[in-house]
């Protein structure tokens, strides 16, 4: 199941997206209005509305978002680091969230912010010290995210907080995609075009740590609450956004995530 986030009329809901339609576009595509919320036990209400009528919003507020840095190896590569012993974990705040659709702001401290596709794990439930064998138990789905970073001022400061957590630096969508299992999310196609043109080209089957070993390391330290996301690494292939660029990250199985670069007003 699609699960969608939305706002009309003022309301918002969340949605079960029904139908199929091409790579980027909404057309065709209805959303099944949701009685209650996607963390506990709800109903389809059967109360349909055209998606290209709604706003699709960020698909979850997370408490906190979990990255994992140099998870792909030809990315450490590329940026001149080694490969770490273990993984290597950073926060974006929930400030950081924009949804399908939303600008990116262009922070007024950076002069060289990248691009980051990304294949995001959303929690379904509360969880502490999971271990290997109960992961599946305590994931919702998958969502695309675009871990947007100043590269400058992750390279000039000696930890990552503002390079990675400036507003609107974390855009996720366009839906949650709940009918993936462990072992096809293991291996799926993430990629990232900037104004039509491909810039990053993966499979998260090329990921150092796989998504059980970044649950178990991240839960060991601390409690995930239902709709928290972890972002799982990006690929080789980042590269600069400039004001006007429009960015999309596609992964195979869940769909598009379109944002603009704008100047921050």
């Amino acid at each position: 199941m699609r699960i969608a986030r939305f706002s009309i009329d003022g309301n918002v809901a969340f949605g079960a997206v029904e139908g199929e339609a091409p790579p980027g576009s909404t057309e065709g595509l209805v959303l099944d209005i949701i009685k209650g919320i996607p963390f506990a036990d709800f109903e389809l209400s059967g109360t349909k509305v055209p998606l290209n009528k709604v706003r699709l919003l960020p698909p979850v507020l997370p408490n906190k978002i979990v990255g994992i840095g140099r998870n792909y190896a030809d990315h450490a590569r590329e940026l001149g680091n080694e490969i770490p012993d273990t993984p290597v974990a950073f926060f974006k705040p929930s400030t950081s969230v924009c949804g399908p659709g939303d600008p990116v702001e262009y922070p007024s401290f950076s002069q060289e912010v990248h691009y980051e596709a990304e294949l995001a794990v959303v929690i379904g439930r509360m969880c502490r010290e999971v271990p290997r064998e109960r992961v599946a138990d305590v994931i919702l789905g998958y969502t695309c995210a675009n871990d947007v970073t100043a590269r400058d001022v992750q390279k000039r400061e000696n930890q990552w907080s503002r390079a990675k957590g400036f507003d609107t630096s974390c855009p996720l969508g366009p839906w949650v995609e709940t009918d993936i299992d462990l072992a096809r999310a293991a291996d799926l196609t993430v990629q990232c075009t900037v104004n039509g043109e491909q810039r990053q080209l993966g499979r998260t089957a090329d990921m150092i740590r796989p998504i059980e070993d970044l649950i178990v390391h991240i839960t060991e330290a601390m409690t995930l609450l239902p709709g928290d996301v972890i972002l799982t690494g990006t690929p080789a292939g980042v590269g600069p956004l400039n004001v006007g660029d429009e960015v999309a990250v596609t992964i195979e199985g869940i769909g598009t995530l379109t944002n603009k670069v704008i100047k921050r007003g």
